[in-house]
């Protein structure tokens, strides 16, 4: 199994944080993928599905995400249902530190096809789910700390 963590401060309201870091939107943005079935867009919550498509590396993708918990506003977690990946599950952390929210992303996630998925996953998995991690932390970060927020979230979300 392979593990990637990664964390970031963000000068916001632990609330804006993470329901920012719920909606559809934002992370096809970071993601490459466009949602097709289930819940496509807006936030989601606690038993949502929802079904991602598109190119990844010159292949067709699909990806499966199912929202197995929903702590709202410290936890979160994505299961994937059917995809690349053997198992692959996604947990986003929030704590309030001092008017500040903390979030912590940890990915866990496994390949098929025994040594060889292992190799795959260490040479490019590995670096890029670290990439998307990075680029939709900065994007979490610069969408919370600026008024950007406010497109994102309606009026009654907070």
């Amino acid at each position: 199994m392979f593990t990637i963590s990664d964390s970031v401060h963000i000068n916001a309201p632990i609330d804006r944080v993470f329901l920012l870091s719920t909606n559809i939107e934002l992370v096809q943005q970071t993601l490459g993928l466009k949602p097709i079935e289930g819940k496509t867009s807006g936030m989601i919550v606690g038993g949502d599905r929802l079904l991602w498509a598109g190119w990844k590396f010159g292949f067709p993708q699909m990806h499966e995400s199912l929202i197995t918990k929903y702590e709202r506003p410290n936890y979160f977690q994505d299961t994937m249902g059917r995809g690349r990946f053997q198992r692959f599950q996604h947990d986003h952390h929030f704590t309030e530190i001092g008017g500040q929210t903390l979030l912590h992303d940890k990915v866990r996630f496994t390949m098929p096809y025994g040594w060889a998925g292992s190799l795959v996953a260490q040479a490019v998995m590995v670096p890029h789910i670290s990439k998307l991690l990075r680029r939709r932390m900065h994007l979490l970060r610069k969408i919370a700390e600026s008024g950007e927020w406010r497109e994102y979230l309606p009026d009654d979300a907070l």
